[in-house]
């Protein structure tokens, strides 16, 4: 185990440059020299070849020939639209990358230090920058692939559901996917007024733009929290999960995909911690949460794709 190799910050540093620069773009019709790749990039030719060169020695882009430069599959990744928003510097990867030098703080005092670079904790600077905010919707967004609409444990109870309410459900791909797959369901999706802005269309589906941590649509079968917990430390993961309990009583249950495991130990979740002081939790801590939020765990399961599923009821 070479540590020097382990803290070398050359290479992810390098991996960001190339993003913003928009270096595999230029090189889709093929491998260009470098004084012409770093003119089509707004670059100084010989700090571009330099870059590169320290992604080639990773196996990131090619040189077939000497100051030429060309893509592999490897760099092909960074013309994912994704990827590009998680690491372009000028952009919302600016944010990332610049949260981690907080992160001997976050150790220090178990809160985020977000603020501390940027001037206002991670969601107060989302609000306060829409495109930044629109950024991180996209890239927390549904992911490649449809979304898997089996969030019950057993798709028997389904025939007991009339509406799921998606609580911080984004722009409502998963829950199109549920009311696609299930006609005599209907759902509320619940986000903030900017995101739900952008809501997809699908029949039977209202929106509600408004906190998750205000008062939620009560009376729903089934309130879902996915990929929302882990953004959350304990104190407000509580408040969300009360929100949901009071909503759903008497007999509605919460569901939650994401940001627990049924495994001993959780994800470490250190860019959620760096930003938001979020972290997963093993199915243990989760239910100490529950608890609190007057929830009991009910049942555990996955769906067809895998995904550990927890279910629980007032």
């Amino acid at each position: 185990m070479d540590l020097w190799e382990l803290s070398d910050l050359a290479t992810p540093w390098s991996v960001h440059v190339a993003a913003t620069l928009r270096v595999a773009d230029h090189l889709t019709s093929g491998p260009l020299p470098i004084a012409s790749l770093a003119g089509a990039c707004g670059a100084d030719a010989g700090a571009l070849a330099r870059v590169l060169r320290q992604l080639v020695a990773k196996g990131v882009f090619d040189e077939p020939s000497p100051d030429t430069f060309a893509l592999n599959d490897a760099a092909r990744g960074l013309l994912d639209d994704g990827m590009r928003t998680g690491l372009d510097l000028d952009v919302l990867g600016g944010r990332m990358a610049g949260a981690w030098p907080t992160l001997l703080t976050a150790v220090r005092t178990g809160r985020p230090a977000y603020q501390q670079v940027f001037g206002r904790p991670f969601w107060e600077d989302l609000e306060a920058h829409p495109k930044l905010a629109a950024e991180f919707d996209r890239l927390m967004g549904p992911g490649h692939g449809t979304p898997d609409p089996e969030v019950l444990v057993d798709a028997a109870d389904w025939s007991d559901v009339r509406t799921v309410v998606d609580v911080g459900g984004g722009t409502g791909a998963l829950l199109a996917e549920i009311l696609r797959a299930r006609p005599n369901v209907r759902g509320v999706l619940v986000d903030l007024p900017r995101t739900v802005a952008r809501a997809v269309e699908a029949p039977r589906m209202t929106v509600v733009g408004q906190s998750f941590f205000d008062p939620l649509p009560a009376g729903g079968d089934v309130y879902l929290l996915k990929n929302l917990l882990a953004d959350w430390p304990d104190a407000e993961a509580v408040a969300l999960l009360k929100r949901c309990a009071e909503a759903a009583r008497p007999n509605g249950r919460v569901v939650v995909l994401g940001g627990v495991t049924p495994e001993p130990t959780a994800s470490p979740e250190l860019l959620m911690l760096v930003l938001v002081g979020g972290r997963g939790r093993t199915l243990a801590e989760f239910g100490e949460l529950a608890r609190e939020a007057g929830l009991r765990v009910s049942a555990t399961g996955r769906q067809p794709s895998g995904r550990f599923i927890v279910e629980c009821r007032p």
